[in-house]
C-alpha cells in the first residue's frame, strides 16, 4: 500500500472498515470510486503521477474500483449526481448508481487519502441505514 508508515496503519484501518462495508451490503462491484476528467487538466495530471499510477494497487481500491469519465459525459455516465460537476478532478464514491459524496479538485495526496477516508466512512454509514430497512 502506498502510504507513510505513520498513516499505514490509519488507512489500513480505514480500508478494512470500507471493504467489510461493501461486503456487508454484498454488493462487491456497487461501490466505485468515478473520477471525471478532461483533457489538458493539470491536476489530473498531478493526481495520475501522485496517485493514479499506484491507486489500483491499494486497498482503497479493492473496495472502490476506479472508473474515469470524461467531464463532457457526465450525464452518460449512469450516476445520479447530486449536482453537476463543474470542475476536474472531481472524485465522486457511487453505490448503486447514486452519488455517496464528492471530492472536487486535487491539491496533494495526503489531502486526497484523507478525504477518501472521509467518503469511505460516509459509504459505510449509507451501508448501515440501508441494511436498517
Amino acid at each position: 500500500m502506498y502510504h507513510m508508515p505513520g498513516q499505514t496503519l490509519a488507512k489500513t484501518v480505514a480500508a478494512a472498515a470500507l471493504s467489510t462495508t461493501v461486503l456487508w451490503c454484498g454488493m462487491a462491484q456497487a461501490a466505485e470510486l468515478v473520477m471525471f476528467e478532461q483533457a489538458g487538466c493539470v491536476y489530473c495530471q498531478r493526481w495520475e503521477r501522485d496517485v493514479g499510477a499506484l491507486y489500483e494497487k491499494t486497498d482503497e481500491a479493492k473496495a472502490l474500483p476506479l472508473r474515469r469519465v470524461d467531464i463532457q459525459q457526465q450525464k452518460m455516465s449512469g450516476i445520479a449526481l447530486a449536482s453537476p460537476v463543474r470542475f476536474t478532478p472531481t472524485f465522486i464514491v457511487v453505490d448503486n448508481g447514486r452519488e455517496i459524496g464528492r471530492i472536487t479538485g486535487y491539491s496533494n495526496d495526503n489531502a486526497f487519502w484523507g478525504l477518501l477516508d472521509a467518503l469511505a466512512a460516509k459509504l459505510q454509514t449509507a451501508a448501515r441505514e440501508l441494511n436498517r430497512i
